[in-house]
């Protein structure tokens, strides 16, 4: 091995040797992957540099952090130039850091949209300039007033209407009354009265007019000024989506072949506009700047550094994948050309279903971890389609309710549609019982409570869950604790709600018991299995009558 004398910029050798017997002969898959030794080698010498970086921006390492400051996604790419077969590694952060997208040691951005004098610096003044002028239109004293005018016009053309209706309303019934006393000339009188109805009407119509091309002007004097406002926000919407095109124009990936393609290609396959933000993760940096610079890459790790972001669950330190809704389009072309490891399936396909009672209207069974309930978009192995081989004569839905993937335990299956919306309506209702038993990776001090955090999908990275008081579904949960066991807790979580991953987000968030689940690939550190198990399963039967309980072996 030759020490490169110009190095490109951001590569950073090890500071001990490495090894042929220490490189994989396979990229690990970015998206499922174990941290590979040599990656942990380079977090480990990059952590001082992370230190200095606290001088500028607030990891939230304080005791009680601001809401709006938390920690940063980093990621390491082990390299070797081809050139001197010299091994090091880049680092980069995802998005900005302290407002800047450059920092000495980290590879730039695939492109910088925060360049001064580049098309987004000068789109982004023009829109802003836009933003101004439309606000000053809306709270200027003009648009008040045209608003208070016609709110006037408006209000005093119903008040002279309303009293002259009251006015003709007892003229009327003074009429009625000469008519019915039948004194004097009847025909006179009869000429008399139609005259002053006529008038009458015809002084409601005057009236009605006068009062209409009033308002009618005071509305147009607002409309037009509207106008103006609604100009500017249609021409602002049109210059947001030109500047949006144009960065994806100018966002483009290269990959292993050296073959580029623009962010709006890549995405153009999903059916789906690029999401904000989509090619400045870190991930996609590593990659651009090694194939730019003619390294080779060997493998990568991503992981957070400092407090989790209100709502989301990330651990100081902990590793994860690359999210799927910016990044798996963007790293489905990047790595075309490499050796990439393949994802191993966690669909348990030889563990069969357990039934544990059956009759011509309900089965009971359990299900093991890594099994879906109904078939998923690239899987049709679920305990549906096993369901519909074992009781071929089953009708309608069949699924009453379901367990995640990764849940084991006891499920609730309908052998006709009569039964499927009785025992439905029960879980519609929460007449239901259920109980999960759950492992937590660490100590609970508490004995018991509840837990009530809102939750919605994070739409860049799903299926994560996350904490969202303006979006989110109610979700509420009552836990025990147990026991303990070797530096864990064993939980019983007796649910409320049903909501997607709800007791695992439940468990893991920092509002709730910030003690994940033992082997939750999504919100702890992962494992050979997910350590939470439906174990109680109590309901009125749909047909008897009969309330029926059944409870499970434990698990784990």
């Amino acid at each position: 091995m030759i020490r490169d004398k110009n190095p490109p910029a951001c590569f950073i050798p090890f500071l001990n040797p490495v090894f042929e017997e220490d490189i994989s002969r396979l990229f690990n898959n970015p998206f499922s992957y174990e941290p590979h030794p040599l990656c942990l080698r380079a977090i480990l010498e990059l952590e001082p540099r992370l230190k200095e970086l606290e001088e500028i921006h607030n990891f939230g390492f304080g005791n009680e952090p601001e809401r709006d400051v938390c920690g940063k996604m980093f990621g390491v790419l082990v390299v070797q130039n081809r050139s001197t077969g010299e091994t090091g590694y880049l680092a980069a952060f995802s998005g900005k850091l302290a407002g800047s997208n450059h920092h000495q040691g980290f590879v730039p951005p695939v492109f910088d949209i925060l360049e001064e004098g580049g098309f987004f610096r000068r789109g982004e003044a023009i829109l802003n300039e836009i933003n101004r002028e439309t606000e000053q239109l809306e709270n200027s004293g003009i648009f008040r007033q045209l608003e208070k005018e016609l709110q006037s016009e408006v209000s005093e053309a119903e008040l002279h209407i309303g009293q002259l209706k009251e006015t003709h309303q007892a003229k009327k019934f003074g009429r009625t009354a000469r008519r019915e006393a039948g004194e004097g000339n009847q025909a006179l009188i009869r000429k008399q009265l139609e005259e002053e109805s006529a008038r009458d009407h015809f002084e409601m119509k005057d009236l009605k007019r006068y009062w209409k091309i009033r308002v009618d002007t005071a509305r147009n004097n607002l409309e037009q000024y509207n106008a103006r406002i609604n100009a500017l926000k249609e021409q602002r919407k049109r210059g947001s989506a030109a500047l949006q095109q144009q960065i994806f124009e100018h966002y483009s990936f290269l990959n292993a072949r050296g073959e580029r393609k623009s962010l709006g290609e890549i995405f153009s396959h999903t059916g789906v506009q690029p999401p904000a933000g989509a090619g400045e993760c870190a991930a996609p940096k590593l990659l651009q700047y090694a194939f730019i610079r003619q390294l080779k890459p060997i493998a990568m790790a991503e992981f957070w550094w400092g407090a989790s972001p209100p709502g989301e669950i990330r651990r100081h330190r902990h590793f994860y994948p690359a999210c799927r809704g910016k990044c798996l389009p963007i790293l489905g072309h990047m790595l075309e050309g490499m050796e990439v490891e393949q994802t191993e399936s966690r669909t348990n396909t030889t563990s069969d279903i357990v039934i544990l009672y059956k009759d011509e209207h309900i089965v009971v069974l359990e299900k093991p971890s890594g099994v879906l309930s109904v078939p998923g978009k690239e899987e049709s192995d679920s305990v549906y389609t096993r369901i519909r081989v074992k009781y071929p004569q089953a009708t309608g839905s069949v699924i009453v309710h379901r367990l995640d993937m990764s849940t084991s335990g006891l499920m609730l299956i309908a052998l006709h549609a009569e039964a499927h919306k009785v025992l439905q309506h029960q879980f519609l209702t929460r007449s239901v019982e259920k109980r999960y038993t759950a492992l937590l990776d660490g100590i609970v001090e508490k004995r018991e409570g509840t837990i009530d955090l809102p939750l919605r999908v994070d739409l860049d990275d799903r299926p994560r869950q996350m904490v969202c008081y303006e979006h989110g579904k109610a979700a509420r949960t009552h836990w025990r604790v147990s026991g303990y066991e070797a530096g864990k807790t064993r939980i019983h979580f007796y649910p409320v709600t049903g909501r997607t991953h709800q007791l695992r987000v439940h468990a893991a968030h920092p509002d709730g018991l910030d003690t994940p689940i033992t082997g939750d690939e999504l919100y702890g550190t992962g494992g050979t299995r997910l350590h939470l198990h439906a174990d109680r399963l109590q309901f009125t039967h749909p047909v008897s009558g009969v309330q029926m309980k059944f409870e499970a072996q434990d698990a784990f």
